[in-house]
């Protein structure tokens, strides 16, 4: 007799989640976190024969693939005969866009179960060998040596016509609209994430994610649901005015924030973490906001994506009654005493001399290989400093711009300050903090930085390796004649066990005496 359990027993793992771990480059959407994002939606949806669906970035077909699954058991009541059913469903209400030949092909496979659905293997016949997953080999347009609408850099990507240019179709043009000449209830995605634009010889990366979220608003679908990295909740390179328009956009009703990565994506690890969202055209108000860390999950919290006197999003629902607690006393923000980015007018590639020329040279902090050292010095001649000369004679406090590059938590957030001594100047790598009265002054204004407490309000605004001015916001400033630890901060601002427990869960430990367990 044969095993009738012999496919229960027998390991037959989703082609799809195994793909979801492959790449970092282009990052395959797990069907457990397809089907999370299709949760969001009115179910209703999915029996409904008329509701419309389109991905704007296929790469394996999951969106597609698990829509058509809820869409074949939903419309049973309406198309009782399944190939009738399958064929309304792939013909009238699914399709796609593949953001390469190789994609579209992966895609057609999972969705129609054949590359070539105009084939007897496909599911569902097509008149064409696309069917409803197009791609179209777009190029992109130049001027001054960037894509005018993606920003890619034209060093990088005018390529023969034999080689993948990534210029998609959804974001290079102007209308749309006209791709399949229709409107679609719900569009789902998770798109390209960057492109290259040329800078810092060829490292440098420009977002390109939320133009997929913006032209998919300009079709106005009654859902918008897209998988996105969360670095757009602060803003940043070519993010600013998409962050602003999101978080004053009262239509974002549902936001799933994961601030590592790899707690969606196996494997993956995408700085400053990933969340995706629901936008409901129809529906405005406060936002359900889940915060995720491992199997853990916080929310939903129903609230304001801006808090009142903030200009950022706070992604931990945990950490809102702390910053009530902080901004009621109302006190000074330690932004005002950050200095601005390059603060001597000095680039991070400038190193100095390493003898002493003249009499007037000055110190000069500048980022090197020792990662036991916190600033190796070298000289610069006085003349050479072009900004912030008035900071030159200050007692003050150095701290580098760019922290660990660790997602993992507890996580120590910001490197180690170290004393920056009058007639001392740094490059680029570092900003300055001050002016204190005297080293016994710097000394506590770092005892302050090392404390959790500190560095739990930076992480509210800081969601890259980058540490600017700007994410100094909501630190408040306190009486530097004194050292400060965590116990003392606690009891002023009256944070109970649980939400210090929280911060621990965040924040490690920062020995400035020991050795260079920051980053730096």
């Amino acid at each position: 007799m044969a095993d009738t359990g012999l496919f229960n027993n027998v390991y037959n793992p989703d082609v799809l989640s195994c793909l979801a771990n492959l790449s970092n480059d282009e990052v395959f959407t797990p069907p457990d976190v397809v089907n999370a994002m299709l949760d969001m939606l009115p179910q209703e949806l999915f029996q409904n024969p008329d509701t419309t669906f389109l991905d704007p970035a296929c790469k394996t077909g999951v969106f597609l693939r698990e829509i058509a699954k809820r869409l074949i058991k939903g419309l049973e009541p309406q198309f009782p005969d399944l190939q009738e059913r399958i064929d309304h469903i792939f013909h009238k209400q699914l399709f796609g866009i593949a953001i390469t030949e190789l994609t579209g092909f992966l895609s057609r496979r999972s969705v129609y179960c054949s590359k070539f659905p105009n084939t007897e293997f496909s599911v569902s016949l097509f008149d064409d060998e696309q069917g409803n997953i197009r791609f179209r080999k777009i190029k992109h347009t130049w001027r001054d040596g960037k894509c005018v609408y993606c920003g890619a850099s034209q060093s990088q990507y005018a390529r023969s016509d034999d080689l993948e240019t990534h210029a998609y179709e959804w974001i290079h043009t102007n209308k749309p609209e006209e791709i399949f000449n229709m409107k679609f209830d719900v569009i789902i995605s998770n798109p390209p994430y960057q492109l290259s634009d040329g800078g810092g010889n060829g490292a440098s990366a420009k977002p390109i994610y939320q133009l997929f979220v913006q032209k998919a608003k300009k079709l106005n679908p009654r859902y918008l649901t897209m998988i996105i990295p969360s670095r757009w909740f602060t803003g940043g390179k070519g993010l600013d005015e998409f962050r602003d328009e999101m978080l004053h956009d009262r239509r974002l009703r549902v936001i799933h924030d994961y601030p590592e990565a790899s707690d969606c994506f196996s494997g993956v690890q995408i700085k400053g973490g990933v969340s995706y969202f629901l936008w409901d055209r129809d529906n405005e108000g406060d936002c359900a906001v889940f915060s995720h860390k491992g199997d853990i999950v916080n929310g939903p919290v129903v609230r304001p994506l801006l808090e009142q006197g903030c200009d950022t999003f706070i992604r931990y629902n945990e950490a809102i009654d702390i910053l009530h607690k902080v901004m009621s006393h109302k006190e000074k923000s330690m932004e005002n005493l950050v200095s601005a980015r390059m603060p001597f007018g000095l680039p991070n590639t400038y190193k100095g001399n390493k003898t002493k020329k003249s009499e007037s040279d000055l110190i000069i902090y500048v980022s090197g290989n020792d990662r036991e050292v916190r600033g190796t010095t070298a000289y610069v001649p006085n003349k050479e400093v072009t900004k912030g000369r008035e900071m030159i004679p200050w007692e003050k406090v150095y701290i580098a711009k760019a922290g660990s590059g660790s997602d993992a938590f507890p996580h120590p957030i910001l490197p180690k300050p170290f004393y920056g001594a009058p007639y001392t100047v740094c490059n680029e790598s570092y900003l300055v903090i001050g002016p204190f009265k005297n080293k016994a002054e710097c000394d506590n204004v770092m005892s302050y930085i090392a404390t959790k407490f500190f560095r739990f309000l930076v992480l509210l605004k800081k969601n890259s390796q980058n540490a600017p001015k700007g994410v100094y916001q909501l630190v408040p400033q306190q009486d530097f004649s004194k050292p400060w630890t965590d116990e003392e901060l606690y009891k002023k601002y009256g944070i109970t066990k649980k939400e210090i427990e929280f911060i621990d869960s965040l924040i490690r430990p920062m020995d400035l005496d020991g050795g260079d367990d920051s980053g730096n």
